[in-house]
C-alpha cells in the first residue's frame, strides 16, 4: 500500500511530543506538507527541527499558540490559513476523584479537549469543502466508551469527541471531505508514563510497571502492552490518504482490543 501526501497541507494540533508527534511523521514521510502546533514557539521550533530529522522532510511549517485562547487560536489560522488534512490531537488528561472535580476543572477539560476540536474544524472545513477534498481525523479514546472510574472528566470530552465527529460528517455529506474519529488504546507516551507510575508507585522498574498497569487497570487488553504511538500515526495517515475515500463518520480503533465490543 503506497500513500502519497504530496501536495498537501497537514495540521496536527498538540504534535509537539507523543502521539501528536508520530502523526506529524507520519504525514510528512508520506510527503504532506506538515505543520506542527503547541503553545509555546519554542517546543515547536524544536519539534520541527527534530521532525527534519526523523522524517527526513523540509515541509514543516511552525504554527505554534494556545488553541484554548482566542489569541492562540488566530495566531495558528494565520500561519496555517488553508488546510487539506486537519487533525485534532491535543488533549489533557489526569487522574481525579470523581466527586472532588470542581466546575472549573470541568471547563478547562472541555475546552481544551473539545472546543479546540470544534474551532479548528470551523477554521478549515468550509474550505476543504470548497476545494472539494479533504481529510478531518479526531484522536478520541478508548475512555469515550469505556469511562474509567479515576477520570470521568476526560472520558466525557472524548465521547463528545465521537458525536462531533459523527456530527461534521453529516455537515460535510457529498463534499468529498471525511471525517472520523481514531478511538486510540492505552499508549506509551511521556504523559502515560508519569500516568502509570502515579497509579502503580514509583518504585517498580518501567518493564514492571507497564505489566502491571495493564494487569490491575487495563486487564480486557487483548494486546498485553501499551500501544506505541507510531501505531496510532499509522491509522491516522491512513485516514488522511485517497485510499480512504469511502470512509467517514466512523469510530476507527487502534486499541490493541482494549473496548469489548464488536463495534463502538
Amino acid at each position: 500500500m503506497h500513500i502519497d501526501l504530496s501536495g498537501r497541507t497537514a495540521l496536527v494540533t498538540g504534535s509537539t511530543q507523543g502521539i501528536g508527534y508520530a502523526i506529524a511523521a507520519g504525514l510528512a514521510r508520506a510527503g504532506a506538507r506538515t505543520c506542527v502546533n503547541g503553545r509555546g514557539a519554542a517546543s515547536v521550533e524544536e519539534a520541527v527541527a527534530r521532525l527534519r530529522a526523523d522524517a527526513g522532510s523540509d515541509h514543516l511549517v511552525a504554527a505554534p499558540g494556545d488553541l484554548a485562547t482566542d489569541r492562540g487560536t488566530e495566531a495558528v489560522v494565520t500561519a496555517v490559513p488553508e488546510a487539506d488534512i486537519l487533525v485534532n490531537n491535543l488533549g489533557v488528561f489526569g487522574v481525579a476523584p470523581p466527586l472532588e472535580i470542581d466546575d472549573d476543572e470541568w471547563r478547562r477539560y472541555f475546552e481544551v479537549n473539545v472546543l479546540t476540536a470544534v474551532r479548528m474544524i470551523r477554521a478549515y472545513l468550509p474550505g476543504m469543502i470548497e476545494r472539494g477534498w479533504g481529510r478531518v481525523v479526531c484522536i478520541a479514546s478508548d475512555s469515550a466508551v469505556v469511562i474509567p472510574a479515576e477520570m470521568i472528566h476526560y472520558g466525557l470530552t472524548k465521547t463528545s469527541l465521537l458525536a462531533l465527529t459523527r456530527g461534521f460528517a453529516k455537515a460535510a455529506a457529498g463534499s468529498g471531505v471525511t471525517v472520523n474519529s481514531v478511538i486510540a488504546g492505552p499508549t506509551h507516551t511521556g504523559g502515560v508514563e508519569d500516568f502509570v507510575r502515579d497509579l502503580v508507585g514509583g518504585e517498580l522498574s518501567w518493564d514492571e510497571a507497564q505489566r502491571v498497569f495493564m494487569r490491575e487497570h487495563r486487564p480486557q487488553s487483548l494486546l498485553q502492552r501499551l500501544i506505541e504511538p507510531e501505531e496510532i500515526a499509522h491509522m491516522v495517515v491512513y485516514l488522511s490518504s485517497p485510499l480512504a475515500s469511502a470512509t467517514t463518520g466512523g469510530a476507527l480503533r487502534v486499541d490493541g482490543g482494549y473496548v469489548d465490543a464488536i463495534l463502538p
